[in-house]
């Protein structure tokens, strides 16, 4: 099955069981190939391109091509998806009326996240003194044990070994296999063991970890108190969790066409709650230019 076709399929179970008016628009000629495959559903009354703004549709399907401006009809979009790469579409937005993110998140982001693992670090090497500048203002405890969940293609690693030292444990967790075999050189014995898992059901016991350092992970997370939750099972009580983004927010949300939000996880407030909410205390928020850090702790409750 090639990814057009298993999206496709995806797509399609994630769109209304009653019959619907859906649109799609915003990649030309590839709107009528993913409206051909909806309209061979009898669910499903199809337009194709921008006439959708006469038709009132029920459902607005954008396909996102760069770049992104930030009067794109993508940003009122039901279902946007990603064709950075036109032969890799992966499903980046469905609006919660439709379905519930956890029944798309893990397939979507393992397929955004295994097509970009072998380029990410040509793309993004640079801000590996970033993270190493991270770990070190978390004040990590020599000889503890440190979880990079989300660890990608683990530019942490190194930070968190030399941070935890030569009696410390360093683990790397992510839910690409392709983002761990990139991984796999800054792995190296004696630096990190890695581990393929899902960040909402992490393979660890309770209480056994003094820091978790978690970077781009909570924006994407499906349910971010549930998340964060999961994060403070497997820590212990005063344990440290480390919120990292290489840019901040405004940077982040105008690379990619839009205005920053005061609901987003990563706000302020919204961060602030969910941390409380899920057994964290916000200690520490830096919403620079340059980087996202916000430091927690983790409550003896």
């Amino acid at each position: 099955m090639t990814r057009w076709q298993e999206m496709i399929e995806n797509l399609v179970d994630l769109l209304p069981a009653a019959p619907a008016r859906v649109a799609v628009d915003g990649a030309g000629e590839r709107n009528a190939l993913v409206a051909d495959r909806l309209a061979a559903d009898p669910r499903f009354s199809v337009a194709a391109g921008p006439g959708w703004r006469d038709a009132r549709p029920d459902v607005l399907v954008w396909l996102r091509t760069p770049p992104v401006t930030p009067d794109s009809p993508e940003h009122h979009a039901d279902v946007v998806i990603d064709l950075h790469d036109p032969e890799w579409p992966v499903i980046r937005h469905v609006d919660p009326r439709l379905a519930d993110r956890t029944r798309w998140y893990l397939s979507e982001s393992r397929a955004f996240f295994a097509v970009r693992a072998a380029t990410w670090d040509a793309k993004f090497g640079d801000d590996l003194p970033a993270y190493a500048a991270a770990v070190a203002e978390a004040d990590l405890p020599v000889g503890g044990t440190a979880v990079d969940v989300g660890c990608g293609t683990g530019r942490a690693l190194p930070a968190l070994r030399a941070a935890v030292g030569p009696t410390g444990r360093v683990l790397g967790v992510d839910i690409t296999p392709e983002m761990l075999a990139v991984a796999a050189e800054r792995a190296a014995p004696p630096h990190a063991l890695l581990l393929l898992a899902d960040a909402r059901h992490l393979p660890l016991p309770n209480a056994t970890t003094d820091a978790v350092f978690a970077a781009g992970l909570v924006a994407h997370l499906p349910d971010p108190v549930a998340g964060l939750r999961e994060l403070a099972r497997v820590t212990r009580p005063g344990g440290r969790l480390v919120i990292f983004h290489p840019s901040g927010r405004r940077a982040l949300a105008a690379r990619h066409g839009r205005p920053v939000r005061p609901d987003e996880p990563l706000s302020r407030a919204p961060l602030t709650a969910t941390t409380a909410a899920a057994g964290w205390h916000l200690d520490h928020y830096d919403d620079a230019d340059h980087r996202f850090l916000a430091l927690a702790t983790r409550t003896t409750t």
